[in-house]
Formats: C-alpha cells, structure tokens, sequence
C-alpha cells in the first residue's frame, strides 16, 4: 500500500529519515510530503512513532486534471478509485482539500465534485445514494498541484503535532513537531545539559526528553484508524506495546526549563507532568540574560518573541542584542535559535556557523546555530546579509 505523510516545510529530511528508521519505504519528497510504501500494521507504527509528520493518510490514487475539461476528468479519476474497500456502506465521509498551482482553484467545488464522486462510486457498490450512517466517519483529502490531484483517506484524526501532554499553552506556542525537529538539530544528548531558558509552555524540553529516551511521541492519544474496521486487530495495542518495550529506562539525560514569567514556569511544570518526563526536566524561574554554565558542558535551544504576537519589534531587537551578549559568556556552549527576524544575526552580534530555513506555522524562519568557539570565528570577515527566499508552493 501507499501512503503520504505531510509536514512542516523545512522537515522533509527529518521525515524521510524517521520513515527509515520505522522500516517503511520512501517513494517519494516533495515540498511538505514524503510518499511511502508499508502494510495495514504500519498505520500504527507510524503514527505513534512520528516526531515530524502532521498527518499520515492513506493514497488512495491519482488524477491529471490538465484536460479541456478537468471537472469531468477530475469525477471519472476519483470514482474508479475503490473507495469501497474502505468505507462501509454504513459509514460515512466528508472531504477537504486544497489545490495548488492548478487551474482549478475553487475548494468548494472541488469538494463538491469529489464527494459526488465517491458517492457514485458507493452507491454502485452498495446500492444506495445517501451515506450518512452511524458508522465510521471518515475524511478524505484531496490534494492538487500542477493539475495532478491526489485523493487520500486520513488516518489520524487530530494533526499529530497533538501530543496529548499540552492542553494548555502560552500566546505563542511551538508546535511540537516543528519543536522536535529543533531538538533533533541540536542533538540531544546524555553527557550535555539541555537547556530552553525561554521555556514558555515547556514544549521544546518535553521534545528533547522524549527523543533522547526513546518515548513515542504518539503514546498519549488517539487515533482515527483505531475505529477503522480493515486495520488489523490489535494493530494499535501491538504498536503501543513495541513502543513502550523500546523506551530507555536507564536514560541520565538532564534537561533545564527556565522563564522569567512565572506563569509560563507553572505551565511547563502541568505540561512536563503530564507528558511523563519529570525526571528528565527541572524547571524554574529565571531570566535568560542570567543564566550560567555551572562549569558544565551545555546546549542552549530557544524560540525567542519574533515581535509577532509577543512584545515588539523594537522590544525584540533590544533582546536579541542582550542575548548575544549573555550568551557569548557561555563558554564554548552550544547555542540554537529560531527566529522569523531576518536581521536576527546582526541584531545578536554575530554570525551563525549555520542557519537553516524552517517554517513556524506561515512565518519563514531562520534556525541559527552557534557551535565553534568564538577564538574560532571569522565573522567579522564575512557579512551578515542572508537570502531568504520561500518555498515554491
């Protein structure tokens, strides 16, 4: 069988190489997707195992729309698709979708055509033309770019992203996937302290815990598929099982939580709490500007106010400058931060030894690391100027 599982832009290499390690085969990357073959089991699998995926669907085939007439095309495509071994003629389906440098740009006629579609096709099948039963209920997803559409069954439910440890957050949450793969960039490990001094909501040391641990980012939820009547019995429970059997109980990772709000202080702790990783993480409050390395070798990850929807831009200008300058005494520790500021390295007073272009949710963002000693620099031979150019949608 064939599946997509989407992402973030920006964590397509992360995905492909998580789709390995789970033992299903990549067919295919595109911008935000990574196409891959496996069994009915693997739907299981991969949606417990995956840090960086937003959802995992089911491809149930493909049209090309690029005819004189691309709504007939499009109905005739999606009906011979075989829907049937799938949805119950008890069941029921909505559809949703987007369309992508085609000539078909309207969502809700696209919904329309495809939903009829399907509808056609079941109704042949099971001799009926309504499907609003109280069975299961499933979404199917379409998806068009370059006037090739691709139909999917999604086998999630809610975006993966959500945990299940984080019922509440701060103003400006990380969304843990994207957090992950933050943690995974900055390698995470036992013998170094970890540590997020603008904690906020405590996502990216709940991420980094779970990685170094070996916890599952899916133990803690649901699953759309877990009501789908053609997934192997026992799919699940055997997934959760193997997952639980592959954490790291002997893991010493050390990990720091710290804020200056001691609001955002206690939220981390209910988060930390509830994601299981207490033993991992200490948190308290602190401000940024005064942490110190304790003689220990350490690694800084943070997601700072972009002046977005914490403080202002003028106001994060002013922090980032502090920053660099605080955290230029930290040794020869490791430094990660995101920031959707294009003049973040200017601002912070030096240049990156690395940046790579992620997006948070819309926002283009740059992912700057720090992590030669500072005797080692030359940044004041280069200049600070960086092209960030967006991804071609």
């Amino acid at each position: 069988m064939e599946f997509v599982a989407t992402c973030l832009f920006g964590l397509e290499k992360l995905l492909g190489e998580e789709l390995d390690a789970l033992g299903v085969k990549r067919t295919e990357t595109i911008d935000g997707r990574v196409t891959f073959e496996g069994t009915l089991y693997d739907i299981a699998k991969v949606n417990i195992g995956s840090r960086y995926a937003e959802r995992i669907y089911i491809k149930m085939g493909q049209v090309f729309t690029d005819t004189s007439t691309p709504f007939d095309t499009l109905f005739e495509g999606v009906k011979a698709m075989p829907f049937e071994g799938y949805i119950g003629s008890n069941d029921t389906f909505v559809v949703t979708g987007h369309s992508v440098k085609s000539k078909l740009t309207s969502i809700p006629a696209l919904q329309r055509v495809v939903q009829k579609a399907i509808a056609s096709r079941l109704g042949e099948k099971y001799g009926k033309s309504w499907f609003d039963g109280d069975g299961v209920r499933y979404s199917v997803e379409f998806f068009i770019l370059n006037d090739l559409a691709t139909l999917m069954i999604d086998t999630s439910g809610m975006a993966l992203h959500k945990r299940g440890y984080r019922a509440n957050s701060n103003d400006a949450p990380l969304r843990e996937t994207l957090a992950a793969a933050l943690c995974k960039l900055a390698r995470p490990r036992e013998d170094v302290l970890f540590w997020d001094p603008m904690c906020g909501s405590g996502t990216i040391p709940i991420e980094a815990a779970m990685i170094v641990s070996n916890t599952a980012p899916g133990l803690r939820r649901s699953f759309a598929a877990e009501k789908f009547p053609f997934v192997p019995e026992g799919a699940f429970r055997q997934a959760r099982g193997e997952a639980i059997a592959a954490i790291r109980q002997d893991c010493a990772f050390e990990a720091y939580a710290s804020d200056i709000d001691p609001a955002c202080v206690q939220l981390t702790r209910d988060n930390i709490a509830k994601a299981g990783m207490g033993k991992y993480i200490k948190c308290f409050e602190r401000n940024a500007l005064e942490i110190t390395t304790g003689g220990r070798r350490g690694t800084i990850v943070c997601n700072p106010p972009y002046g977005e929807r914490l403080l202002t831009l003028e106001e994060c200008a002013k922090l980032y400058k502090k920053m660099g300058t605080h955290f230029a005494t930290l040794d020869s520790w490791q430094i990660y931060i995101i920031s959707s500021n294009e003049q973040f390295e200017r601002l912070y007073g030096r240049r990156a030894d690395k940046v790579r272009k992620l997006y948070n949710g819309m926002l283009r963002c740059g992912y700057y690391q720090y992590f030669k000693k500072r005797e080692d620099r030359e940044e004041e031979k280069r200049p600070f100027e960086r092209s960030f150019k967006p991804y071609k949608k």
